[in-house]
Protein backbone atom coordinates (compact mmCIF):
# COMPACT_ATOMS: atom_id res chain seq x y z
CA UNK A 1 0.00 0.00 0.00
CA UNK A 2 1.45 3.51 -0.88
CA UNK A 3 0.08 7.10 -1.01
CA UNK A 4 1.09 9.77 -3.04
CA UNK A 5 0.78 13.49 -2.95
CA UNK A 6 1.05 15.51 -5.72
CA UNK A 7 0.18 19.40 -7.05
CA UNK A 8 -3.40 20.13 -8.73
CA UNK A 9 -3.30 23.39 -9.15
CA UNK A 10 -4.64 26.42 -7.97
CA UNK A 11 -7.90 27.89 -7.13
CA UNK A 12 -9.06 31.25 -8.46
CA UNK A 13 -8.23 32.72 -4.98
CA UNK A 14 -4.60 31.40 -5.00
CA UNK A 15 -5.26 28.37 -2.67
CA UNK A 16 -3.47 25.18 -3.96
CA UNK A 17 -5.15 22.03 -4.37
CA UNK A 18 -3.26 18.83 -4.11
CA UNK A 19 -4.03 14.91 -5.64
CA UNK A 20 -3.33 12.15 -3.41
CA UNK A 21 -3.00 8.72 -5.38
CA UNK A 22 -3.73 5.41 -3.44
CA UNK A 23 -2.40 2.08 -4.09
CA UNK A 24 -3.27 -1.39 -3.08
CA UNK A 25 -0.92 -3.88 -3.64
CA UNK A 26 -3.27 -5.82 -6.20
CA UNK A 27 -2.90 -2.93 -7.89
CA UNK A 28 -6.29 -1.03 -7.85
CA UNK A 29 -5.80 2.69 -7.51
CA UNK A 30 -8.02 5.42 -6.32
CA UNK A 31 -6.83 9.17 -6.52
CA UNK A 32 -8.76 12.03 -5.04
CA UNK A 33 -8.20 16.22 -4.78
CA UNK A 34 -8.52 18.01 -1.53
CA UNK A 35 -10.63 20.69 -3.56
CA UNK A 36 -14.42 18.66 -3.18
CA UNK A 37 -12.82 15.92 -1.25
CA UNK A 38 -13.62 14.94 -4.90
CA UNK A 39 -12.90 11.27 -6.41
CA UNK A 40 -10.38 11.96 -9.60
CA UNK A 41 -9.83 8.17 -10.62
CA UNK A 42 -10.57 4.76 -9.99
CA UNK A 43 -7.93 2.12 -11.74
CA UNK A 44 -8.97 -1.17 -11.19
CA UNK A 45 -8.53 -4.41 -13.41
CA UNK A 46 -10.76 -6.06 -15.49
CA UNK A 47 -11.41 -10.24 -15.58
CA UNK A 48 -7.56 -10.43 -17.64
CA UNK A 49 -5.98 -8.22 -15.17
CA UNK A 50 -5.94 -4.59 -17.24
CA UNK A 51 -6.64 -1.83 -15.55
CA UNK A 52 -9.44 0.85 -16.44
CA UNK A 53 -9.91 3.83 -15.13
CA UNK A 54 -14.27 3.33 -14.55
CA UNK A 55 -14.88 6.75 -13.23
CA UNK A 56 -16.29 10.10 -15.35
CA UNK A 57 -14.33 13.06 -14.33
CA UNK A 58 -11.83 16.13 -15.88
CA UNK A 59 -7.87 16.31 -16.29
CA UNK A 60 -7.43 19.37 -14.53
CA UNK A 61 -8.57 21.98 -11.67
CA UNK A 62 -10.36 24.27 -13.47
CA UNK A 63 -12.71 21.71 -14.71
CA UNK A 64 -13.39 20.96 -11.33
CA UNK A 65 -13.92 24.21 -9.98
CA UNK A 66 -17.16 24.62 -12.59
CA UNK A 67 -18.08 20.25 -12.76
CA UNK A 68 -22.18 20.79 -13.25
CA UNK A 69 -22.47 17.29 -13.52
CA UNK A 70 -21.00 16.49 -9.89
CA UNK A 71 -18.28 14.15 -11.38
CA UNK A 72 -17.09 12.27 -8.12
CA UNK A 73 -18.17 14.77 -6.02
CA UNK A 74 -18.87 15.08 -2.57
CA UNK A 75 -22.42 16.43 -1.86
CA UNK A 76 -23.73 17.93 1.12
CA UNK A 77 -24.89 19.48 3.24
CA UNK A 78 -28.22 18.45 1.37
CA UNK A 79 -27.63 16.09 -1.39
CA UNK A 80 -30.70 15.82 -3.86
CA UNK A 81 -33.84 18.11 -4.02
CA UNK A 82 -35.50 19.87 -1.46
CA UNK A 83 -39.32 21.29 -2.33
CA UNK A 84 -39.69 25.05 -2.75
CA UNK A 85 -36.24 25.18 -1.56
CA UNK A 86 -37.03 25.63 2.15
CA UNK A 87 -37.56 23.60 5.38
CA UNK A 88 -39.05 24.47 8.75
CA UNK A 89 -37.50 23.01 12.21
CA UNK A 90 -38.71 24.08 15.46
CA UNK A 91 -40.90 26.47 14.00
CA UNK A 92 -38.62 28.16 11.82
CA UNK A 93 -38.32 28.26 7.97
CA UNK A 94 -34.91 28.51 5.87
CA UNK A 95 -34.69 29.88 2.77
CA UNK A 96 -32.43 27.91 0.27
CA UNK A 97 -30.75 28.78 -3.03
CA UNK A 98 -33.64 27.88 -5.88
CA UNK A 99 -31.74 26.60 -8.20
CA UNK A 100 -33.42 23.70 -9.75
CA UNK A 101 -36.68 25.35 -10.90
CA UNK A 102 -38.81 26.37 -7.63
CA UNK A 103 -36.57 23.60 -6.26
CA UNK A 104 -32.50 23.12 -4.47
CA UNK A 105 -30.69 20.77 -5.67
CA UNK A 106 -27.45 19.38 -3.45
CA UNK A 107 -27.37 22.46 -1.42
CA UNK A 108 -27.34 24.99 -4.17
CA UNK A 109 -24.38 26.25 -6.90
CA UNK A 110 -21.81 25.88 -4.49
CA UNK A 111 -22.11 22.20 -2.79
CA UNK A 112 -19.36 20.55 -0.99
CA UNK A 113 -17.96 19.78 -3.51
CA UNK A 114 -16.63 23.58 -4.07
CA UNK A 115 -14.71 23.83 -1.44
CA UNK A 116 -11.28 23.00 0.12
CA UNK A 117 -10.69 20.56 2.55
CA UNK A 118 -7.98 20.09 5.54
CA UNK A 119 -6.22 16.16 4.68
CA UNK A 120 -4.73 13.56 6.76
CA UNK A 121 -3.91 10.03 5.67
CA UNK A 122 -2.78 7.35 7.22
CA UNK A 123 -2.37 3.44 6.93
CA UNK A 124 -4.06 1.10 9.55
CA UNK A 125 -4.59 -2.70 9.58
CA UNK A 126 -3.00 -2.95 6.06
CA UNK A 127 -5.54 -0.60 4.50
CA UNK A 128 -5.09 3.22 3.82
CA UNK A 129 -6.94 6.18 4.56
CA UNK A 130 -7.71 9.67 3.66
CA UNK A 131 -9.67 12.10 5.67
CA UNK A 132 -11.07 15.56 3.93
CA UNK A 133 -12.37 17.78 6.67
CA UNK A 134 -13.98 21.48 7.27
CA UNK A 135 -16.22 23.42 9.33
CA UNK A 136 -19.35 24.07 7.67
CA UNK A 137 -20.19 27.64 9.42
CA UNK A 138 -24.00 28.35 10.72
CA UNK A 139 -26.12 29.26 7.69
CA UNK A 140 -23.60 28.21 4.92
CA UNK A 141 -26.36 27.47 2.07
CA UNK A 142 -28.64 28.45 4.09
CA UNK A 143 -28.44 25.72 6.67
CA UNK A 144 -28.85 26.35 10.58
CA UNK A 145 -25.78 25.27 12.49
CA UNK A 146 -22.00 24.88 12.51
CA UNK A 147 -20.93 21.58 11.12
CA UNK A 148 -18.02 19.80 12.11
CA UNK A 149 -17.41 17.75 8.52
CA UNK A 150 -15.30 14.60 7.55
CA UNK A 151 -15.27 12.16 5.13
CA UNK A 152 -13.11 9.81 5.12
CA UNK A 153 -12.06 7.10 2.59
CA UNK A 154 -10.15 4.00 2.76
CA UNK A 155 -8.87 1.37 0.46
CA UNK A 156 -8.14 -2.43 1.28
CA UNK A 157 -6.45 -5.10 -0.20
CA UNK A 158 -10.04 -6.42 -0.85
CA UNK A 159 -10.33 -4.00 -3.70
CA UNK A 160 -13.04 -1.94 -1.45
CA UNK A 161 -13.84 2.17 -1.33
CA UNK A 162 -15.40 2.82 1.95
CA UNK A 163 -16.48 6.45 2.60
CA UNK A 164 -17.42 7.50 5.37
CA UNK A 165 -19.42 10.60 6.57
CA UNK A 166 -18.80 12.43 9.82
CA UNK A 167 -20.45 15.13 11.51
CA UNK A 168 -21.26 16.51 14.40
CA UNK A 169 -23.83 19.81 14.56
CA UNK A 170 -24.43 22.25 17.31
CA UNK A 171 -27.72 23.18 16.72
CA UNK A 172 -30.78 21.05 14.82
CA UNK A 173 -30.67 21.07 11.07
CA UNK A 174 -30.67 19.12 7.97
CA UNK A 175 -27.90 16.91 6.86
CA UNK A 176 -27.66 14.69 3.89
CA UNK A 177 -24.31 13.47 2.06
CA UNK A 178 -23.71 11.39 -0.98
CA UNK A 179 -20.95 10.67 -3.35
CA UNK A 180 -21.98 11.49 -6.67
CA UNK A 181 -19.42 9.52 -8.38
CA UNK A 182 -20.15 8.61 -12.26
CA UNK A 183 -19.43 4.80 -13.06
CA UNK A 184 -18.32 2.79 -16.33
CA UNK A 185 -16.99 -0.27 -15.48
CA UNK A 186 -15.87 -0.80 -19.35
CA UNK A 187 -13.72 2.63 -18.64
CA UNK A 188 -14.98 6.26 -18.72
CA UNK A 189 -14.40 7.11 -21.99
CA UNK A 190 -16.12 3.70 -23.64
CA UNK A 191 -19.96 5.25 -23.80
CA UNK A 192 -23.33 3.89 -23.30
CA UNK A 193 -23.67 2.09 -19.72
CA UNK A 194 -26.73 0.84 -21.11
CA UNK A 195 -25.52 -3.10 -21.85
CA UNK A 196 -24.25 -2.96 -18.16
CA UNK A 197 -26.61 -5.25 -16.16
CA UNK A 198 -27.98 -3.71 -12.20
CA UNK A 199 -29.61 -5.49 -9.23
CA UNK A 200 -30.85 -3.33 -6.46
CA UNK A 201 -32.44 -4.92 -3.62
CA UNK A 202 -35.65 -2.47 -3.05
CA UNK A 203 -39.41 -3.45 -3.70
CA UNK A 204 -40.50 -0.15 -3.57
CA UNK A 205 -39.27 3.52 -5.10
CA UNK A 206 -40.82 6.86 -4.23
CA UNK A 207 -42.84 8.53 -7.40
CA UNK A 208 -42.08 12.28 -7.98
CA UNK A 209 -44.41 15.00 -9.03
CA UNK A 210 -42.75 16.49 -12.60
CA UNK A 211 -39.97 18.78 -11.10
CA UNK A 212 -38.78 15.30 -9.52
CA UNK A 213 -40.09 15.99 -6.21
CA UNK A 214 -41.19 13.02 -4.20
CA UNK A 215 -44.67 12.93 -3.63
CA UNK A 216 -44.39 11.19 -0.24
CA UNK A 217 -45.77 8.22 -1.48
CA UNK A 218 -44.21 5.01 -1.82
CA UNK A 219 -44.72 2.28 -4.79
CA UNK A 220 -43.82 -1.37 -5.47
CA UNK A 221 -41.24 -2.00 -8.52
CA UNK A 222 -43.06 -5.44 -8.90
CA UNK A 223 -44.71 -4.95 -12.89
CA UNK A 224 -42.82 -1.87 -13.48
CA UNK A 225 -39.82 -1.16 -15.45
CA UNK A 226 -38.44 0.10 -12.07
CA UNK A 227 -37.82 -3.53 -10.52
CA UNK A 228 -33.56 -4.65 -10.64
CA UNK A 229 -34.71 -7.14 -7.90
CA UNK A 230 -33.86 -9.72 -10.93
CA UNK A 231 -30.52 -8.44 -12.61
CA UNK A 232 -31.27 -7.04 -15.88
CA UNK A 233 -29.45 -4.55 -18.35
CA UNK A 234 -29.78 -1.04 -17.72
CA UNK A 235 -30.99 -0.52 -21.08
CA UNK A 236 -33.84 -3.45 -21.11
CA UNK A 237 -36.28 -0.73 -19.56
CA UNK A 238 -34.84 2.43 -19.50
CA UNK A 239 -37.35 3.86 -22.49
CA UNK A 240 -40.42 2.33 -21.65
CA UNK A 241 -43.64 4.23 -21.84
CA UNK A 242 -43.92 4.69 -17.56
CA UNK A 243 -44.75 8.32 -16.18
CA UNK A 244 -41.73 8.57 -13.77
CA UNK A 245 -39.24 7.21 -16.48
CA UNK A 246 -40.36 9.77 -18.55
CA UNK A 247 -39.98 12.39 -15.40
CA UNK A 248 -36.81 11.76 -14.70
CA UNK A 249 -35.93 10.99 -18.82
CA UNK A 250 -34.69 7.40 -17.98
CA UNK A 251 -33.73 6.22 -14.25
CA UNK A 252 -33.20 9.34 -11.70
CA UNK A 253 -35.06 8.15 -8.81
CA UNK A 254 -34.77 7.15 -5.29
CA UNK A 255 -35.28 3.68 -4.07
CA UNK A 256 -36.18 2.41 -0.49
CA UNK A 257 -33.34 0.01 0.50
CA UNK A 258 -34.32 -3.47 1.86
CA UNK A 259 -32.25 -3.16 4.99
CA UNK A 260 -32.69 -6.07 7.82
CA UNK A 261 -30.90 -4.10 10.30
CA UNK A 262 -28.81 -0.83 11.14
CA UNK A 263 -25.64 -2.58 9.64
CA UNK A 264 -23.93 -1.52 6.66
CA UNK A 265 -25.29 -4.25 4.01
CA UNK A 266 -25.88 -5.14 0.39
CA UNK A 267 -27.99 -3.14 -1.46
CA UNK A 268 -26.75 -2.92 -5.11
CA UNK A 269 -24.82 -4.53 -7.85
CA UNK A 270 -23.20 -3.30 -11.29
CA UNK A 271 -21.95 -5.97 -13.80
CA UNK A 272 -20.03 -5.64 -17.11
CA UNK A 273 -19.79 -8.46 -19.06
CA UNK A 274 -17.52 -6.72 -21.94
CA UNK A 275 -14.91 -6.14 -19.12
CA UNK A 276 -15.74 -8.77 -16.68
CA UNK A 277 -16.10 -6.10 -13.89
CA UNK A 278 -18.76 -5.87 -10.94
CA UNK A 279 -19.24 -3.45 -8.67
CA UNK A 280 -21.23 -4.09 -5.34
CA UNK A 281 -22.17 -1.31 -3.36
CA UNK A 282 -23.27 -1.51 0.12
CA UNK A 283 -24.71 0.76 2.66
CA UNK A 284 -26.07 2.09 5.59
CA UNK A 285 -28.66 4.70 4.27
CA UNK A 286 -31.83 4.30 3.96
CA UNK A 287 -32.29 5.00 0.52
CA UNK A 288 -30.12 5.67 -3.10
CA UNK A 289 -30.57 7.46 -6.10
CA UNK A 290 -29.93 5.33 -8.95
CA UNK A 291 -29.12 7.82 -12.05
CA UNK A 292 -28.12 6.93 -15.55
CA UNK A 293 -26.44 10.12 -16.34
CA UNK A 294 -29.91 11.67 -18.16
CA UNK A 295 -28.65 15.43 -18.47
CA UNK A 296 -25.10 14.70 -19.70
CA UNK A 297 -25.06 16.18 -23.06
CA UNK A 298 -21.18 17.02 -24.57
CA UNK A 299 -19.33 17.44 -21.52
CA UNK A 300 -15.98 17.40 -22.12
CA UNK A 301 -14.14 15.21 -19.82
CA UNK A 302 -10.91 13.26 -19.26
CA UNK A 303 -8.14 12.49 -21.94
CA UNK A 304 -10.49 14.23 -24.26
CA UNK A 305 -13.25 12.24 -23.87
CA UNK A 306 -17.06 14.06 -24.69
CA UNK A 307 -19.82 12.62 -22.37
CA UNK A 308 -23.36 12.32 -23.34
CA UNK A 309 -26.62 10.83 -21.53
CA UNK A 310 -25.96 7.49 -20.46
CA UNK A 311 -22.55 7.48 -20.49
CA UNK A 312 -22.01 6.95 -16.70
CA UNK A 313 -24.25 5.86 -13.61
CA UNK A 314 -24.62 6.91 -10.22
CA UNK A 315 -25.57 4.86 -6.74
CA UNK A 316 -25.94 8.06 -4.78
CA UNK A 317 -26.89 6.37 -1.17
CA UNK A 318 -28.43 9.12 0.79
CA UNK A 319 -31.53 9.84 2.60
CA UNK A 320 -34.94 10.13 0.68
CA UNK A 321 -35.15 13.49 -1.20
CA UNK A 322 -37.09 16.11 0.64
CA UNK A 323 -37.44 14.09 3.06
CA UNK A 324 -36.73 17.34 5.85
CA UNK A 325 -40.38 18.03 4.61
CA UNK A 326 -42.19 14.34 4.41
CA UNK A 327 -43.44 13.26 7.74
CA UNK A 328 -43.64 9.83 6.23
CA UNK A 329 -39.81 9.65 5.24
CA UNK A 330 -37.00 8.65 7.33
CA UNK A 331 -35.92 12.29 9.04
CA UNK A 332 -33.01 13.90 7.82
CA UNK A 333 -33.22 16.65 10.36
CA UNK A 334 -30.12 15.99 13.15
CA UNK A 335 -30.17 16.73 16.42
CA UNK A 336 -27.86 19.60 18.04
CA UNK A 337 -25.00 17.68 18.84
CA UNK A 338 -25.93 13.86 17.40
CA UNK A 339 -23.39 12.65 15.72
CA UNK A 340 -24.26 12.11 11.79
CA UNK A 341 -22.13 8.75 10.92
CA UNK A 342 -23.02 6.48 7.83
CA UNK A 343 -21.37 4.40 5.62
CA UNK A 344 -21.02 3.30 1.54
CA UNK A 345 -18.70 0.47 0.17
CA UNK A 346 -17.89 0.60 -3.35
CA UNK A 347 -16.25 -3.18 -3.90
CA UNK A 348 -14.79 -3.84 -7.41
CA UNK A 349 -14.58 -7.46 -8.30
CA UNK A 350 -14.52 -9.47 -11.48
CA UNK A 351 -17.22 -11.82 -12.96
Amino acid sequence: MNIRKTVFGKTSNGETASLYTLTNKSGMTVTFSDYGATIVNVFVPDAKGKLEDVVLGYDNLEQYTGNAPGFGSFIGRHANRIGNASFTINGKTYELEKNDGNNNLHSGSKSYNKFLYETEYYEEDGSLTIEFSRLSPDMEQGFPGNLDVTVAYTLTEENELVIEYLAVPDQDTVINFTNHTYFNLSGHKSGSILNHKVWINANQFTPTDDSLIPTGEFVDVEGTPMDFRTVKTIGQDINADYKPLKQGGGYDHNYVLNRESEDVELVAELIDEASGRKMEVYTDKPGMQFYTANFLDGEKGKEGTTYNARDGVCFETQFYPNACNIAEFPSSIIKAEEEYDFVTVYKFTTI
